[in-house]
């Protein structure tokens, strides 16, 4: 069985997005190699309360982004809605700093997730199913794939996250996190929150330089949503053709893709 001609061509682009995710880069170019620097001299405290800060993010935005929103197929995701808001939050960041970052990071991760769903939806997936939750939570682990050794690609991460998100769906069954699901679900969200802390470092840092300020914050908080929006297109297409065909011959014909790029 083959792909079709269309569906090769979403594959192809998916594939190039996906094994291409540099966040960093692309901040760089906003704010100039003053955030490499920035980043080397984060403090090993302000690193781990990132670190915390991105997990609770994570959990607060799990049960608020997704269980709010119908699971009707959407014509289109409200990609520019969720912009306008997540640069709104980052002016906040921009403006404040470190200090604000913990009320300002949950309210962007909602909006994020909440636009990955719509994404998701447009994609041909049900969001009331346990599985696709897990799945848009799934898309904050697939940045900078290339800095985790040899954990690196698409489906390398996706192996890697498989049990864990498969466990916490296992345990959603109902609308709302329950104390019987919550081990499960948080080790899914701190394998996660590891991955996703990674671009969280560089965005904190790139509104830490001084220059920035609020509007600054602004366009990196727009830069950071539209990142992700892009790979969780690229994710659910790909997990679109893998239910029009199968895992398998979708993830061959990537790897052979990725194969003649290399």
């Amino acid at each position: 069985m083959k792909l079709a001609p269309h569906d090769v061509l979403i594959l192809h682009a998916a594939a190039d997005l996906l094994e291409n995710p540099s966040f960093s880069s692309k901040i760089t170019k906003t704010v100039g190699s003053t955030i490499e620097k920035t980043i080397a001299i984060l403090p090993t405290q302000v690193s781990l309360s990132l670190n915390d800060i991105t997990r609770t993010a994570l959990e607060k935005s799990l049960e608020g982004a997704i269980f709010t929103l119908s699971s009707r197929k959407s014509s289109k995701p409200y990609n520019k809605t969720h912009q306008f808001l997540a640069g709104l939050s980052g002016a906040i960041g921009g403006a404040f700093g470190f200090a604000a970052i913990t009320a300002e990071l949950p309210l962007s991760t909602t909006i994020m997730l909440r636009s990955i769903a719509e994404i998701a939806r447009y994609h041909g997936e049900n969001i009331s199913h346990a599985n696709t939750k897990m799945a848009c939570l799934e898309v904050f682990a697939l940045s900078d794939s290339a800095k985790h050794g040899s954990e690196t690609g698409y489906y390398a991460i996706r192996s890697l996250l498989a049990k864990s998100l498969s466990d916490a769906a296992a345990q959603l069954s109902t609308p709302a996190l329950n104390k019987e699901s919550a081990p499960l679900i948080s080790k899914a969200i701190n394998q996660i929150a590891t991955r996703f802390s990674i671009p969280i470092s560089e965005k904190f840092a790139a509104q830490s330089v001084p220059v920035i300020g609020a509007i600054g914050g602004a366009s990196i908080n727009l830069m950071f949503i539209r990142y992700f929006q892009s790979l969780a297109h690229a994710h659910f297409a790909l997990r679109h053709l893998e239910r029009k065909y199968t895992p398998e011959l979708v993830k061959l014909n990537y790897q052979k893709w990725i194969a003649r790029q290399n």
